[in-house]
């Protein structure tokens, strides 16, 4: 089974799996099409992280497929230029893409494929173009805007002066071209070659300060995924730099109401948990930050902290505190769950951060280049300040929950911090309301914004409303306009397969 946001790369790794190809093969393959389909979510140019569990070695493996800060950038650089706030686009914003590495990786260490083999779906739908679909057309519209700020974007991402319309073919044959070389020449022609060249001269002629040497130093690296215990169940995430920590310290937080009793989406119930992501939250922009920067996390993911942090939650009043907790507007990302029919299990998530990155497109490519690095800030003692080959705080969250040591869902959320407010949400409605993977992913969801007030999709009551506004929670009148996520999930039980698509996406869930 299959479950992602674009049927066109759910059909690619579909066809992957029937052909003899495993979990990884399909889940890698789906990706590199989904770089081509959706371009403001994913590309070459970002990055990606996941959580394997491959059979045959019957444990969970995370990947960090994230890039790191250019060499000749610090905060003393960037104030120097007058720089007060990390620029959410263009060339300062740019981290080294980590994605093409880290897929090769998942390829070379588990697959039964080449990269080459995995391309070419991807390779077809960039050369012969792909019909838009209708999520994708509206996101396309709303960041026409910043790809007009660069003439190379514009050309390449709007043909005839404008995104594409709903059901209209969308053809790009300099992606097409990259993606043959890369097949021919493997990720070395990114990292040490002709495209890296052409893709780090881009970004200095915009004043941007990646080198060659970043892009030929960067590797991935397999990393220990985080876990907490949850009703029995044990949730994992990715460790820091990964935001998905937060996702922890909130279960942790709630695990200790009896939220099946309060009711699915009451006041009640929606008040702990938007308390508990506010703390969650908030620790995360905190602590979160560079794998080589301290941090405790098994005091952080102790009962003691949960506890403290319980403390802090009035169940009649919401806290009247403003933390910073979210980015500056929502962020675009793709995420591809797989099973196989050998039990391998794969929570795949890539993105370019906001919509079309920094809007850097290098000349001849087709790549456009993230804006990872507007996750760092400006701030000189704060472990998650921008410098030297630094990773940025990182939102893109794969998650996986085991039941008896082995995966029993495999899923992801995605929208910026929206994520581990969308995996808090998702988890209680599979463990707490037994939920199936669709239902669970259906459920009307809230968030919380930056300024600290409450968005509540539409699906949430009228009198639930206004009983979170008696409790002092400030909702935001267009909340609707909020983005809440788009998940994917496969839900395993004695040898059957369930699968769930939001319907927030333009997705869907295949097995067979």
């Amino acid at each position: 089974m299959v479950a992602s946001s674009q049927p066109l790369a759910v059909a690619a790794a579909i066809n992957t799996l029937r052909s003899g190809g495993n979990a990884i093969d399909a889940a890698v393959t789906a990706t590199l099409v989904l770089m081509v389909v959706e371009p403001m979510s994913t590309g070459v140019g970002g990055d990606c992280f996941g959580l394997i569990y491959p059979v045959k070695e019957k444990r969970l493996i995370g990947l960090n497929a994230s890039g790191r800060a250019p060499s000749g950038i610090s905060v003393e650089t960037l104030l120097q230029r007058g720089i007060t706030r990390m620029p959410l686009e263009g060339p300062l914003s740019v981290t080294v893409p980590g994605a093409l590495d880290g897929l090769a990786q998942c390829l070379a260490r588990f697959g039964t494929i080449t990269l080459r083999e995995a391309l070419l779906p991807a390779v077809f739908y960039a050369e012969n173009g792909f019909p838009v679909s209708e999520i994708v057309a509206q996101m396309w519209e709303s960041g026409a805007n910043k790809l007009k700020n660069n003439p190379e974007s514009k050309r390449v991402y709007l043909p005839n002066g404008r995104s594409p319309l709903a059901g209209e073919l969308f053809r790009n044959p300099d992606l097409a071209h990259t993606l043959r070389l890369i097949g021919e020449q493997g990720r070395g022609v990114l990292y040490a070659g002709e495209i890296g060249e052409v893709l780090v001269r881009a970004v200095q002629e915009l004043k941007g300060l990646l080198s060659l040497t970043d892009m030929s130093d960067h590797v991935s690296d397999w990393v220990e995924p985080i876990k907490t215990d949850y009703r029995g169940f044990e949730v994992f995430e990715m460790p820091p730099n990964n935001q998905g920590l937060a996702a922890l310290l909130a279960l942790n937080i709630v695990e200790n109401y009896r939220l099946f009793e309060m009711g699915h989406n009451t006041a009640e119930y929606l008040h702990h948990l938007i308390e508990a992501m506010k703390l969650a939250l908030a620790d995360a922009r905190d602590k979160i930050a560079d794998a080589g920067e301290p941090i405790n996390l098994d005091e952080l993911l102790s009962e003691k902290h949960a506890q403290a942090q319980r403390a802090l939650i009035n169940p009649q009043t919401a806290r009247n505190v403003v933390d910073r907790i979210a980015e500056r507007e929502p962020g675009d990302t793709v995420y591809v769950a797989v099973v196989d029919e050998e039990g391998n299990v794969v929570s795949l998530i890539s993105s370019l951060f906001k919509a079309f990155g920094s809007g850097v497109t290098a000349p001849g490519t087709g790549l456009l280049l993230q804006n990872r690095g507007s996750g760092f800030n400006l701030e000189p003692q704060h472990p998650n300040s921008v410098g030297p080959g630094k990773r940025p705080y990182h939102t893109i969250m794969p998650g996986m929950i085991m039941r008896d040591d082995r995966p029993w869902v495999c899923f992801g959320v995605v929208g910026g911090t929206m994520q581990p407010q969308g995996h808090l949400q998702v988890v209680c409605n599979l463990i707490d309301f037994n939920m199936d993977a669709q239902s669970a992913l259906d459920a009307p969801r809230f968030r919380v914004l930056e300024d600290g007030k409450l968005a509540l999709e539409d699906g949430i009551a009228d009198n639930v409303r206004s009983q979170l506004c008696a409790m002092n929670h400030h909702i935001r009148s267009a909340s609707t306009e909020e983005g809440f996520g788009g998940g994917q999930a496969i839900l395993i039980s004695e040898g059957t397969l369930y699968g769930g698509s939001d319907p927030r996406k333009d997705g869907c869930a295949l097995g067979y």
